[in-house]
């Protein structure tokens, strides 16, 4: 996931300021979940809530800058070049990242007090694998979001091959 990071940072780096931010808060989030997943695998019964507080809040942190600047920001985009396919297609996409986006909420309840986080420590190397496969998943979405909707306003971009 770590090697994926840096491939969208270099495909899409510099774009816009605000995919740049996000781009490393995914950053920041994937130290965090590797830290968390390692501790997990040498030291399960150590890990701290501390640590997995940290974890949830960049966890949120990202979701919600995905979903309450990056993904406005981007359709406003698609809207001012008038680009009604760009926003369906942006559509389908937002509907399928819901899928994870409840997947990072319920985690975060599920560990959102010290006695929840002590009740169910030992599951926690399931909601990693769980979230492993929700955040790969949703950064593919995510890349593809950004593709199609920064195509709009590309240059010479081929906004064929950015469709999901």
């Amino acid at each position: 996931m770590l090697e994926d990071c840096k491939n969208a940072r270099e495909r899409w780096g510099g774009v816009h300021s605000l995919i740049d931010r996000w781009l490393d808060q995914r950053h920041e989030l994937l130290v965090s979940f590797v830290e968390l997943n390692d501790a997990c695998d040498t030291e399960l019964e150590t890990v701290s809530k501390a640590r997995i507080d940290h974890f949830s809040e960049v966890l949120m942190d990202y979701i919600s800058a995905g979903h309450f600047e990056v993904y406005p920001q981007l359709a406003e985009e698609a809207r001012a070049f008038d680009d009604a396919q760009a926003l369906l297609i942006a559509d389908k996409l937002l509907e399928r990242l819901e899928m994870s986006t409840e997947l990072v909420l319920e985690f975060d309840t599920d560990y959102a007090t010290a006695l929840s986080c002590e009740h169910n420590l030992y599951r926690l190397p399931a909601w990693i694998e769980r979230l492993s496969k929700g955040l790969s998943d949703r950064f593919v979405l995510e890349d593809q979001l950004i593709a199609r909707m920064h195509a709009v306003h590309s240059p010479g971009a081929d906004v064929a091959s950015a469709a999901p």
